[in-house]
């Protein structure tokens, strides 16, 4: 069998099967752009399936109709235009680049950065590190039941971390190769609009201070990271040169990077959000990548 799992980012969401069913069109819509028939069986066999850590963390939800009508245009839509790109090319994205960049070194610089998507993606990153009420234990272990199913099962697993999800998928990945010896566990990691290559995270990740046979998770075969242009939260969008020591160790197979070319043309009432997850996963990259590892045996 095989499973898609995905870890979403911070932030309120709808409830879970509303949710839900919105992510998953968005990326039957952009594994159909490639493989029809992969879209299909994974519809068919609900392979796809969503870690709702949200509520845990927030206490509420948001209403899913404010997000249906934009879908409904990212999904009619068949590329980014001019305006995207303008728009990524702003004097407040480079400001903010600028002031992300340094505040990954210089901390009380974040209050400056004038994009308050980018502000509060710092601060909720930091509230998950500080891990209060023991708030980020309990949602790794909402992301670890599903994988534990998964080895039970011998099931092929895709997990796709949005955000701060891929740090949740990460750590949760560390705990149940260290703590629990789970070995194998993912075939793919697929990281998108991933903050795991700033300073500021790789210096709280589980592990970070462990000797070096026991600072990596050991249990993902293949590593992909996709990140698309403007994306502020994933400022750094090369993996590779950051965790080499991973395959040093063979902790796993490899891992790549895809960033040149990678658009996320999401659109809504405050304008464009290059890191939204609902435009990552309609993205032809991301849907190619998810096309092929379903029809690999």
């Amino acid at each position: 069998m095989k499973r898609i799992i995905f870890v979403p980012g911070k932030n309120l969401k709808p409830p879970p099967e509303a949710y839900h069913h919105q992510l998953q069109r968005c990326l039957l819509h952009g594994v159909a752009r490639h493989d029809p028939a992969a879209a299909d069986e994974i519809r068919e066999q609900g392979a796809f399936s969503l870690v709702a850590w949200n509520y845990t963390y927030y206490h509420q939800y948001r209403d899913i109709a404010q997000d249906i009508p934009w879908i409904d245009k990212l999904l009619a839509r068949s590329s980014h235009d001019e305006n995207d790109i303008r728009d990524i090319r702003q004097m407040r994205y480079l400001l903010a680049k600028f002031l992300y960049n340094t505040g990954d070194v210089l901390p009380w610089l974040i209050p400056l950065i004038p994009d308050q998507r980018i502000k509060s993606s710092i601060v909720e990153t930091r509230h998950y590190f500080e891990n209060r009420n023991n708030i980020a234990c309990r949602i790794r272990d909402l992301q670890k039941a599903p994988l534990r199913e998964a080895v039970a099962s011998d099931d092929r697993v895709l997990l796709i971390g949005h955000s701060l999800g891929s740090v949740i998928a990460y750590d949760s990945l560390w705990e149940l190769h260290h703590l629990e010896n789970i070995t194998r566990c993912i075939d793919c990691l697929l990281t998108i609009g991933s903050p795991l290559g700033l300073r500021f995270v790789q210096r709280r990740l589980l592990g970070h201070d462990k000797p070096e046979s026991q600072r990596y998770p050991g249990n993902i075969r293949r590593w992909v990271n996709i990140s698309s242009h403007g994306d502020l939260v994933a400022l750094d969008k090369t993996l590779n040169n950051d965790y080499p020591a991973m395959l040093k160790a063979h902790c796993l197979d490899h891992i790549e990077d895809h960033h040149e070319g990678i658009f996320n043309y999401y659109r809504d009432d405050r304008g464009l959000n290059v890191h939204k997850s609902y435009g990552y996963l309609v993205n032809p990259e991301v849907g190619k990548l998810i096309a092929e590892w379903w029809q690999q045996a």
